[in-house]
């Protein structure tokens, strides 16, 4: 198996992921060979891909004469046979373990025994379709992202029986390519699908106990959190009928792991064929690929001689005390009979804060501290809070212009239950030794744009703050999806970054 820098790669599968990895790799240097079963399938994408490199020409990327080159590099096959050259192998084909255990046995007929066979699988285990191979050291995962030339990261999966030096040459393939290469082990969901449970199976919980709309935990996520799209947007761009397959099967494979349980709100919705924008609708209305929303709830007025009594314990106590006088409202020193009670609590909902502190529940609103107060605001309501409390704290946090949506009672709000959950399950990814730090943290944020890794995301909330967060959110639901990694519980007990890897043994 080469290490060198060109290869002569064969993609099989000339799909929208098959035209990508060609488009990447003729771009790096390679040599291409697609190899489509059906007829005329390998010679489209080979016209595709220099309609693609045609367009740089256009944007001053490529010369004319870069692209005749670069044509020159790739082959359309009709014959499995005319693989015969290559050093390399990817497969893009159906996710079908039979067909593609069928196609690897016909591929060890016609490669070298030294070239690599390698699967963009999204889904199925390494190991099950190495198992139809004779030289299974040779086999390994190659996962990309759509589209390949534009998402920088892809993962190299080891299988149980992927010989170093496969699992190395793939990886300088991938980094030679200007991609970068995270490696994983072979377990459900690899590291992108893993890592980025959390956001969809808290979303939905959230939803599921009728504490905000799927539209206010998007809005939530995204403005105050910065995540580009929340996660009921994401499952209308990916289709929920495919999201609910990844979700049952990560839950299943990890044996029934409760921290990636699916949420019963999803079958209904995908029997009623309501998969996202693909369908029409979704957890939204589209008209086309406009995306319909409600109008926003109308912002009452600030009520006059508003009083308002901010919790001596709250993180931003002078932060919260300087826009309620900026508004116009008074601070008080006392929770009189009259004034709105402002609490900030952490992992616990704004009932059980009311409670502990001995208040009227019926003139409490909590912030959340966790974003901080300049982006989006979150309002949580006990379940006893008065509307006239709820419409002055509305128009009390909006009065200098920054947005805030209105939830129901939750421990955690909705940041603090998301981000807990994304630090806690990429610290269990860490724990289980199933990637590196580094690549748990480069494969979250290119592979799935969040606005930091998870590891540096949890130092910055604090790791103390995250474990705190969800012992709370533990004792107050009595659900084991919140037990904290030991991962995190160790670096908080010694005070260390969340990063720090293990000692070595």
């Amino acid at each position: 198996m080469s290490s060198s820098t060109h290869h002569t790669i064969g993609v099989v599968g000339a799909g929208t992921m098959g035209r990508g990895i060609v488009q990447l790799f003729v771009q790096a240097g390679h040599r291409i060979c697609c190899f489509d079963a059906a007829d005329g399938a390998a010679a489209k994408a080979i016209d595709f891909v220099t309609d693609m490199l045609q367009r740089q020409v256009a944007k001053g990327r490529l010369t004319g004469h870069d692209v005749e080159r670069l044509r020159a590099r790739m082959q359309a096959s009709t014959q499995m046979s005319e693989l015969a050259d290559c050093d390399i192998v990817i497969e893009a084909i159906v996710e079908d373990l039979a067909v593609k255990q069928q196609l690897y046995r016909a591929l060890e007929d016609v490669v070298a025994p030294t070239a690599i066979l390698a699967s963009n699988t999204s889904s199925l285990t390494v190991a099950d379709i190495a198992a139809a191979c004779s030289r299974p050291e040779r086999v390994a995962g190659l996962h990309f992202f759509n589209p390949v030339p534009l998402m920088k990261v892809a993962e190299v999966i080891a299988a149980v029986r992927t010989s170093a030096a496969t699992t190395e040459t793939l990886r300088a393939l991938v980094e030679g390519a200007g991609h970068r290469a995270v490696v994983t082990a072979d377990q459900p969901g690899f590291l992108v699908n893993h890592a980025g449970r959390g956001l969809y199976t808290e979303g939905l919980r959230i939803v599921e106990e009728q504490v905000a709309s799927p539209a206010e935990v998007d809005d939530i996520l995204r403005e105050a959190a910065g995540f580009r799209m929340g996660p009921f947007e994401l499952l209308d761009l990916t289709g929920l009928d495919v999201s609910s397959k990844v979700m049952a099967s990560i839950y299943e494979q990890f044996q029934h792991e409760p921290r990636f349980r699916p949420s019963s709100l999803v079958a209904p919705r995908v029997a009623a064929g309501l998969f996202g924008r693909k369908s029409g609708a979704g957890w939204y209305a589209y008209d086309g690929d406009r995306k319909l929303r409600d109008a926003p709830r109308a912002v009452p007025p600030l009520p006059p001689g508003l009083t308002v009594w901010v919790d001596p314990a709250a993180s931003q106590r002078e932060s919260l005390m300087a826009l309620v006088e900026a508004a116009g409202a008074k601070v008080v020193d006392e929770p009189g009979a009259d004034a709105l009670l402002v609490l900030q609590p952490w992992g616990i909902d704004a009932t059980a804060a009311a409670v502990a502190r001995g208040l009227d529940a019926t003139r409490c609103v909590a912030v959340d501290p966790a974003p901080g107060l300049g982006l989006h605001r979150t309002l949580m309501l006990t379940v006893a809070t008065a509307r006239g409390m709820r419409d002055a704290a509305l128009a009390l946090f909006t009065h200098d212009g920054v947005a805030a949506t209105v939830i129901g009672d939750s421990p955690g709000f909705v940041v603090q239950r998301v981000l807990a959950t994304i630090v806690n399950i990429a610290c269990h990814i860490a724990q289980r030794g199933i990637a590196s730090v580094p690549d748990i943290e480069d494969a979250v944020r290119l592979g799935l744009g969040y606005p930091q890794g998870p590891l540096a995301w949890g130092d910055a909330l604090g790791g103390a703050r995250v474990l705190e967060i969800l012992r709370a959110m533990q004792a107050a639901t009595g659900d084991p999806r919140y037990r904290p990694s030991a991962w995190l519980v160790r670096r908080v007990s010694l005070g260390l970054s969340l990063r720090t890897a293990e000692a070595k043994r």
